[in-house]
């Protein structure tokens, strides 16, 4: 937009029109009413960033608008801060940043018949805390850690465990099933928030989403989100 071409009121109310149209493409909710989608929206921390702004600013969006009395004839002009930070915000909420920007993306990944020696050297050297396993070409689950430990701890005898010829398939098969869930690298955060919330609705804590190319569970993982990416997510800066 040519800023110098349009009024502050006439740029206020262009960029919160361009809010309101991605909270009604992003947020699920019974209603298209701006103040309902925000509140609807808040698991997204986009959103819930936002959100006390969102709901100042669509009071001041009313005062604008509604007490009109001719077309193009606004009753005030917004300060020029307030109307840069609406289009901040608006440019955020548009172009959401892609999945695969939190994700991590150096995915150390096994296959059943590998070695469990393999995966403690992995922990020891890349010190991740999961690592997808994949058979006959298909994700099957995460092994973590904390599995493994465990499964150490009930086999140890003394403090010697042999692990010479313990495959990975051995540990997994006594792993906890951990819900994960797969997205395609188009994916957006906001994409990844809905899946995340969705197993929440469902009384379930997904552990991780895998991005691949299509979101399929036989391709290859190009990078993976947790809970904990989405948290540490800093929309706040300028």
């Amino acid at each position: 937009m040519n800023t110098t071409t349009y009024s502050l009121s006439e740029r206020y109310e262009v960029a919160f029109n361009q809010i309101h149209d991605a909270l009604k493409k992003q947020v699920k909710s019974r209603s298209d009413k701006f103040t309902s989608l925000v509140h609807a929206g808040r698991h997204h921390r986009v959103i819930s960033t936002y959100q006390d702004e969102l709901f100042q600013y669509a009071k001041l969006r009313n005062a604008l608008v509604h007490e009109k009395t001719e077309l193009g004839y606004y009753i005030a002009e917004p300060h020029t801060e307030v109307v840069e930070r609406i289009e901040k915000i608006a440019r955020v909420l548009t172009s959401p940043n892609y999945a695969l920007t939190i994700a991590t993306k150096d995915i150390i990944f096994f296959q059943m018949e590998e070695s469990i020696e393999d995966v403690i050297n992995g922990i020891r050297t890349y010190n991740y805390s999961q690592y997808p396993v994949y058979h006959d070409g298909f994700c099957v689950g995460l092994l973590t850690a904390k599995g493994i430990v465990k499964w150490l701890a009930e086999r140890m005898m003394g403090s010697i465990v042999d692990l010479s010829h313990v495959k990975i398939k051995d540990v997994f098969q006594n792993e906890k099933e951990y819900p994960l869930a797969f997205a395609s690298k188009s994916s957006t955060i906001f994409d990844v928030e809905e899946l995340f919330e969705f197993y929440h609705q469902k009384k379930l804590d997904l552990e991780a989403i895998i991005i691949t190319e299509n979101g399929r569970k036989d391709e290859v993982p190009l990078g993976i989100v947790t809970a904990w990416d989405l948290i540490e997510i800093d929309y706040t800066a300028d």
